[in-house]
């Protein structure tokens, strides 16, 4: 299986945050590596081409009790994986057709619908560059994001506003209407369903389409950003050639793909991502700018 390895860094000063797993490789670095070769494209560029995993269990934040701890251990590892492995046991035991109605107040939960969910989630850990870490951020340190106090995404103001659940499709999630899943870029966080992915690549086109909701990502290879600023879904994806990496840079979303499961957004949000590959793996680095972050 080809891993799609993602690890989301937030390098804040110069508002510049990257989503990075590894160095992007220079042009004059031997590819070689054992007996892997990079394969190429007729066009003499790496070849993305094929179908790629990126789901991990890593949570996108790293879960505060964690403090600055950036990876596990190998033992570490195996325990959680155990303890996913029983989670999931236990959501699929039959429930007791006998049992009595819940208290008056009391939760009711979900188990349908997480025995369904347990059939999709792996119980795994997937290491980048050898480590299993914490969380895909890997700074700053903390793992979090550090949203900016105060800020409104499109979701909260409409909240505002007064719409809710049942007002109509517009207050359902993008995901739940079945328009988009995940982040404004449905690959920029490892999705627990579903994560695979299709690459295919020309000389000026480079496709991404999710197998969740089926999102194609059409990225244009050495092209201009479109002239007007009107959002789109998944924004406005240009890209070029530095070596044998590929630079994404995307700007214009639409501002109901903020999500407060994945990434929140602005209207400002743009990311910047770097495709290069190092093995029968590819790894990323992507770059975010927005002005809800407050470093």
């Amino acid at each position: 299986m080809q891993f799609l390895l993602v690890l989301l860094t937030i390098l804040i000063g110069s508002v510049l945050f990257p989503i990075a797993l590894s160095e992007p490789q220079s042009e004059n670095q031997n590819h070689e590596f054992g007996h892997w070769t990079m394969p190429r494209t007729e066009h003499g560029r790496p070849d993305f081409q094929g179908y790629w995993f990126f789901g991990s269990r890593t949570p996108l934040q790293r879960p505060s009790i964690l403090g600055d701890k950036q990876t596990y251990t190998i033992e570490e590892v195996g325990e959680l994986e155990q303890e996913m492995r029983e989670r999931l046991a236990r959501q699929d035991e039959p429930l007791d057709p006998n049992r009595g109605a819940p208290e008056k107040g009391g939760r009711i939960g979900q188990e349908a619908d997480d025995t369904f969910l347990g059939h999709y989630i792996e119980p795994k850990l997937h290491p980048v560059n050898g480590n299993y870490r914490t969380s895909v951020i890997i700074d700053p340190p903390s793992g979090l994001i550090p949203r900016r106090e105060g800020f409104l995404d499109y979701n909260a103001k409409i909240r505002a506003a007064g719409l809710n659940d049942t007002d109509g499709p517009e207050g359902q999630p993008l995901s739940g209407r079945c328009l988009i899943f995940g982040a404004a870029i449905p690959s920029l966080t490892p999705m627990m369903m579903n994560p695979n992915l299709q690459i295919v690549q020309t000389e000026n086109y480079l496709m991404i389409m999710t197998e969740m909701i089926h999102d194609a990502r059409i990225i244009r290879i050495n092209r201009e950003h479109f002239s007007h600023d009107y959002p789109r879904w998944m924004g406005d994806a240009v890209a070029s050639w530095e070596g044998d990496t590929l630079v994404v840079h995307s700007k214009n979303f639409r501002p109901e793909q903020s999500s407060s499961r994945s990434i929140i957004i602005s209207t400002e949000f743009e990311v910047i991502e770097r495709y290069a590959l190092v093995s029968e793996n590819e790894t990323e680095m992507r770059n975010t700018r927005d002005s809800i972050f407050d470093r």
